[in-house]
Parts: structure tokens; C-alpha cells; sequence
């Protein structure tokens, strides 16, 4: 893929995203991506052959760069330092990418879409890197041996996520460090030895 073509593709994520997530998949249309995207009409179909798959793109580009972050935050440091570094990265990643967290959290509930298989594969891929975190944390013996990564994982994901919405929705006043600092206290006062 060219250069261009992808800098096109980035215009209409970010003017899908903030449409959809403002008003919802159905009642946006591609007109308003691509009038929100200063592109034609035509320049959406040539990208994408629908505006079902514009979203599934759109689903996949946020968890990539979701899960990228998440990644380069953990590496090169011990477990539980790592995972105390992807909360931060994960209300990093909220507060530039407010929309793509409002429209994970409202599609997480409608289960009817073509495209919920398609969210939940991405949501697998986002919360896996938190596992691979915790499990490293278990077998140093830094985290209890009967700890469900699985769903602690699970847990840590959607605490992020709807933390960070709440700080950025009823709390804005709040820095980035008081919000890390709350949630890594919290954390490490349930999941980590006293």
C-alpha cells in the first residue's frame, strides 16, 4: 500500500470514528466520512467496498495501535513494572483516541453487528498482551500461582478503558499521573503481594 493511499485510509478512520462514535454506525453515512475526511464519496468505496468494512478496518487500525503501544510500554522491563507502564499506556492511548474508546465500549454491547466477531478478535489481541504480561508476573512468582490471568487481564483491560473515559468525561481537571497513580495502587493492592 502507497504512502498516500494510507495517509487517505488514517483521514477516514478519524472521520469515521468521531462520526460513529457522535452518532452511531447506522445513522452515520458515507457522505459524512467523507465530507469529514475532505475526500469524495468515491474515495471511500475506492478504500473500502463498504462502510461495514471502513468500520471493520477501523476496528483493526485503533487495536493495532492499542496493542502496539501496549507492547512498547512492557518491553525491556520486569513484569510488574511492565504492567504498571501499559496502564499508562492504555490512558495514553484513551486520552489521544477519546472516539475509538466511546465506540469499543458502546459496540462491546450489541452483539447483533456483522462486525462482533471482528471486535472481539480485536479485543482478544489487546487483552493477550496484558496476559503475556501477568503470566510472566506468575511464573517469577511475583503474582499468586491461582491468579486467572485470563480474566484478571480481562479486568485490568476494561478498568482502563472506562477509568479513562470517566476522567476524561467527569474528571479533566485530574492530571495523567493522579489517574496512573490511582489505578497502579489499586492494582497493586489486589493482584500483587502485600
Amino acid at each position: 500500500m502507497s504512502d498516500r493511499r494510507r495517509a487517505t485510509r488514517q483521514k477516514l478512520y478519524e472521520a469515521a470514528v468521531t462520526l460513529i462514535a457522535e452518532q452511531g454506525f447506522s445513522a452515520t453515512t458515507v457522505e459524512e466520512i467523507a465530507e469529514r475526511a475532505q475526500v469524495a464519496k468515491g474515495t471511500v468505496y475506492y478504500n473500502f467496498a463498504s462502510k461495514t468494512e471502513l468500520f471493520e478496518g477501523l476496528l483493526r487500525h485503533g487495536t493495532e495501535l492499542l496493542t502496539d503501544s501496549l507492547r512498547r510500554a512492557a518491553a525491556d522491563r520486569p513484569p510488574i513494572e511492565g504492567l504498571d507502564a501499559m496502564i499508562r499506556a492504555g490512558l495514553e492511548f484513551i486520552a489521544a483516541y477519546p472516539a475509538f474508546a466511546q465506540l469499543i465500549v458502546a459496540e462491546t454491547w450489541r452483539t447483533n453487528r456483522s462486525w462482533h466477531e471482528t471486535l472481539r478478535l480485536m479485543r482478544d489481541s489487546a487483552v493477550a498482551v496484558v496476559v503475556e504480561i501477568l503470566d510472566e508476573a506468575v511464573r517469577r512468582g511475583e503474582l499468586s500461582a491461582d491468579l486467572d490471568t485470563q480474566l484478571t487481564a480481562a479486568a485490568l483491560h476494561g478498568m482502563v478503558l472506562v477509568v479513562a473515559l470517566d476522567w476524561l468525561a467527569f474528571q479533566p481537571e485530574r492530571s495523567l499521573d493522579d489517574v496512573h497513580a490511582a489505578l497502579v495502587r489499586l492494582v497493586h493492592g489486589r493482584i500483587t503481594p502485600a
